[in-house]
């Protein structure tokens, strides 16, 4: 059915959470039509089987199709599907002239195959790729997004933690440890429940996985070393919360004692002047409340006392990691690459009560 959009778009991989909040953001797009979404789950029923709020909102199926089925006929692919089966689907996509490809999976957000390997623990299955593609945090690389056709959309944990330490990176104050902590909703787990992310045990509990060897530690590096942080150690624990959606991290960064609270607002606010995502609040610290439901991220800093001609700074972020943590970004990015109002489709603040 003709709708009078300029782009099509097709997404590989909406049967789970990121790919419902990309599917639902994509039908009241301004600018681009969604035409297929393609996955090996709910084969055949309505996109309302994975999301009921599409319910009568779209007459669009969920199909088994090849990468090449997916996207006959348009201008731009979005995979929402899991580590290393994006790659297996990436190389034919990658091989059409003039097709635009948004990835979701962290399978080409870094430059180095064996830092690949090393993280993702399994050997990258197409490395020539890796360099073809641009990491697509619009705050860092918005530039080069604009003429990109291979872009990576960053984790959200990644998002979060860069955001939060960019403009000190831009500084250049990031140089040598910094330590994070970053607590995350259940639905960044995924879909399928698991033992440990199953409802009855997340609703009543706390607990840290994967300290210190989380896979977004390396892109997290990569993107600030280019920010102006070459030197910057990132140490990551990771915190599984009683939330659905959200993010909110913490970090702790040592300066000379010249960075006054006064300083480093003057330093953030610069830093995010004009940004249509990201918010520096004024009369509060960040919160998930605050972002849940939205494309919009919030950072904030706090300079402790003085000792020692030093003072420890704490840094703090928050986002939704389906939507600016994850969908929301692709779809920011996917604007970019189009020519087209980055905010579209993205604007909306969210609910409230969150």
């Amino acid at each position: 059915m003709a709708t009078g959009k300029r782009f099509r778009a097709a997404v590989i991989g909406g049967s789970g959470y990121g790919g419902a909040e990309l599917i639902r953001r994509l039908l009241v797009h301004p600018d681009v039509e969604l035409t297929r979404v393609a996955s090996v789950d709910l084969v055949g029923e309505p996109l309302s089987a994975a999301d009921p709020k599409l319910e009568q909102l779209t007459e669009l199926r969920f199909e088994d199709l090849p990468p090449l089925e997916a996207a006959r006929g348009v201008d731009v692919v979005l995979l929402g599907l899991p580590h290393t089966v994006a790659a297996g689907k990436v190389p034919a996509l990658a091989a059409q002239p003039g097709l635009k490809v948004v990835d979701m999976s962290g399978d080409f957000r870094l430059k180095d195959a064996a830092s690949y390997q090393r993280h993702y623990r399994h050997a990258h299955p197409c490395p020539a790729l890796l360099q073809e593609f641009t990491y697509g945090l619009p705050e860092l690389n918005r530039a080069r997004l604009r003429s990109a056709r291979l872009v990576a959309s960053p984790g959200c944990f990644a998002t979060t933690v860069e955001l939060m330490l960019l403009p000190l990176a831009r500084a250049g104050l990031l140089d040598g440890l910094v330590h994070v902590q970053g607590i995350t909703g259940s639905s960044g787990s995924g879909v399928a429940a698991s033992a440990g992310t199953h409802h009855p045990v997340r609703a009543a509990n706390l607990k840290a996985y994967r300290p210190l060897e989380h896979q977004h530690v390396p892109e997290i590096e990569e993107a600030l070393a280019q920010a102006g942080a070459p030197g910057l150690a990132l140490r990551f624990v990771p915190v599984s919360a009683p939330l659905t959606r959200g993010i909110l991290a913490t970090g702790f960064v040592e300066l000379p004692e010249a960075w006054t609270q006064e300083r480093l607002d003057a330093l953030y606010r610069e830093a995010f002047a004009g940004e249509p995502f990201v918010r520096v609040p004024r009369r509060r610290l960040p919160e998930v409340a605050a972002v849940a439901g939205s494309n919009y991220a919030e950072v904030g800093v706090v300079a402790g006392p003085a000792w020692r001609g030093r003072r420890t700074v704490t840094t703090f972020g928050a986002l939704d990691n389906l939507v600016k943590g994850g969908a929301g970004q692709a779809i920011e990015n996917m604007n970019l690459m189009l020519g087209l109002d980055e905010r579209a489709s993205l604007a909306d603040p969210g609910p409230w009560p969150p």
